[in-house]
């Protein structure tokens, strides 16, 4: 029997699966996917998020949110019709996500990213929603944007890839969160794996494919499916010296706290 795993980050709506989508998803059930959690990206990705999650209940669940490199070049109407979708359709979705803040391509609007990125942290605060939070070359304005909220906010700070002391920086500020580890910790020059035994405890770690991307060793370079998860819960546990079905639990049990709704709503 396959391991049962949530992928907590995966973008199979895109058109990267139009050829394939259903078998994508077989696979994933195959491999002992309970659950997928889809976060949007911008106004375009909406309806064929919905449709998918519609056409698999119970397996896939909706976040709503603005990518930080999506930002068109006036974001407020976007934002505000992402607002109104959540003021009207609250109980659709499990999330406020991806949003953040990323500098890593294009630092010139790094203040409309922080912006509109609090705007999404009070909606997720407005809603009682967890947060996704996407954050490239933005550790030290990531903490100080949300740090108001620090108290109050959930949510996981997806594809971590950072320093033991930004992990334990990020863990120690923002209690309610966990880091969303993938692919990239299988890779062989990855540092992280040494970032999660110095700072990170299990229980802090949700696990994510971020598909079509980041697709762990062996299938590196190639297209990621949630198919792939499996292998990243296989690292983790030679990184936490624990059975694959003990760190496999303990990830199930992470994300039902993080994301209740997607238990609720079954």
């Amino acid at each position: 029997m396959p391991l049962p795993f949530i992928d907590t980050h995966t973008h199979i709506y895109t058109d990267d699966f139009d050829a394939d989508r259903a078998e994508v998803v077989g696979r994933a059930l195959e491999a002992g996917a309970q659950k997928l959690f889809l976060p949007n990206i911008d106004a375009a990705s909406v309806e064929p998020m919905l449709r998918l999650c519609r056409q698999y209940p119970g397996l896939c669940y909706p976040m709503i949110g603005l990518h930080p490199t999506e930002l068109p070049p006036n974001p407020q109407p976007v934002l505000d019709e992402m607002e109104q979708m959540l003021e009207s359709r609250a109980a659709e979705f499990i999330a406020v996500g991806e949003v953040g803040i990323d500098l890593y391509w294009d630092a010139s609007r790094r203040e409309e990213q922080i912006a509109a990125f609090v705007r999404q942290a009070e909606w997720a605060l407005r809603f009682g929603l967890p947060l996704m939070v996407h954050s490239r070359a933005a550790h030290r304005e990531l903490v100080e944007a949300l740090r108001p909220y620090a108290s109050r906010l959930t949510g996981v700070f997806h594809c971590f890839g950072g320093t033991a002391e930004e992990a334990a920086e990020l863990l120690e500020t923002f209690p309610g969160f966990a880091l969303g580890i993938g692919g990239v910790v299988t890779f062989k020059k990855s540092t992280l794996a040494a970032a999660l035994r110095a700072a990170v405890p299990l229980s802090r770690i949700v696990a994510e494919t971020d598909a079509p991307y980041l697709a762990p060793t062996p299938h590196r370079g190639k297209r990621n499916e949630p198919a792939y998860l499996p292998l990243v819960v296989q690292k983790l546990s030679e990184i936490y010296e624990l059975a694959p079905d003990v760190v496999a639990e303990q990830l199930l049990q992470t994300t039902k706290k993080l994301f209740p709704l997607a238990f609720s709503r079954q």
